[in-house]
């Protein structure tokens, strides 16, 4: 059974689940949809084509779905997707998209904090964690288990690798490969995130392959394509090698930390600030 304030404003055409909890002075607009299990405090703002998905928190003065701060929206419908057990904190801003049927996607089970923005056709996957006032231009792709330090901006088109652990108080201009663990402005890979890669169970030899890949990548000084294919022909074939070979070789911005793309040219290429 669902618990709906009498000072909460649904309007008319807005989907509610089964045993929901909306606050008063919740804000639900017309083409909200609210899974089941669904918790809305109060003063929440949903805006847009949003969907929330079963069991997920919005917390108070969230505002989600509502129009893109990119310029070239001209009105057309786009959507938000909000996975299932998600708790979206207080102050927390996640605009809709732009170009006729864009999504903002955030996966199953992730934790945003108190003050995140995320932005149009952002990607986010399962059991991401924001931390407090990160930030996450356009185009963003965050991947799985991937952990964002508080007062992180994350530069438009860039990736963040699945189980990559970013430091508060850095700044993501480039690609952040899987794996690893860095921070710092310029940003810095220190290595691999293998206390996270332990808390998920992957393997001693998985580790051990990983650092391999880690330090013909990072630490060998040799050409980056010559690292990817020995990579390839000196360790073995596994899913976390197969994504790291994957990862790199379909990276557009470069990885971060990682000459020519990397540190070095955070600061002399002007044109990556004003894009943002």
């Amino acid at each position: 059974m669902s618990t709906i304030h009498t000072g909460a404003i649904i309007e008319d055409g807005a989907q509610i689940g089964k045993n929901v909890t909306i606050e008063p002075y919740a804000i639900i607009k017309e083409n909200v949809i609210l899974g089941d299990n669904v918790t809305i405090k109060s003063h929440a703002y949903l805006d847009g084509y949003t969907t929330i998905g079963d069991g997920t928190i919005v917390y108070p003065s969230t505002v989600i779905g509502t129009k893109t701060q990119a310029k070239n929206y001209h009105g057309e419908q786009t959507f938000v997707k909000i996975g299932k057990n998600c708790e979206i904190r207080e102050f927390v801003t996640i605009n809709s998209s732009c170009g006729k049927g864009s999504t903002v996607e955030v996966g199953n089970e992730c934790l945003i904090m108190a003050y995140c923005h995320i932005a149009h056709h952002c990607k986010i996957g399962n059991h991401v964690i924001m931390a407090n006032g990160a930030m996450l231009a356009g185009h963003v792709e965050i991947e799985e288990y991937a952990i964002i330090g508080g007062m992180t901006p994350v530069h438009q088109f860039v990736r963040i690798g699945a189980y990559a652990m970013i430091g508060g108080l850095s700044r993501i201009t480039h690609d952040v490969p899987p794996y690893t663990l860095g921070a710092g402005s310029p940003y810095r890979v220190a290595g691999l995130n293998l206390v996270g890669l332990k808390r998920h169970s992957f393997s001693l030899e998985l580790r051990k392959s990983l650092t391999k890949a880690f330090k013909l990548t990072y630490r060998s000084g040799i050409q980056f394509t010559e690292a990817l294919q020995q990579i390839e022909s000196e360790i073995k074939k596994n899913p976390p090698i197969n994504h790291w070979v994957d990862f790199c070789k379909t990276s557009k911005r470069g990885l971060i930390g990682l000459q020519p793309f990397g540190a070095a040219d955070e600061f002399t290429d002007i044109k990556d600030v004003l894009e943002e």
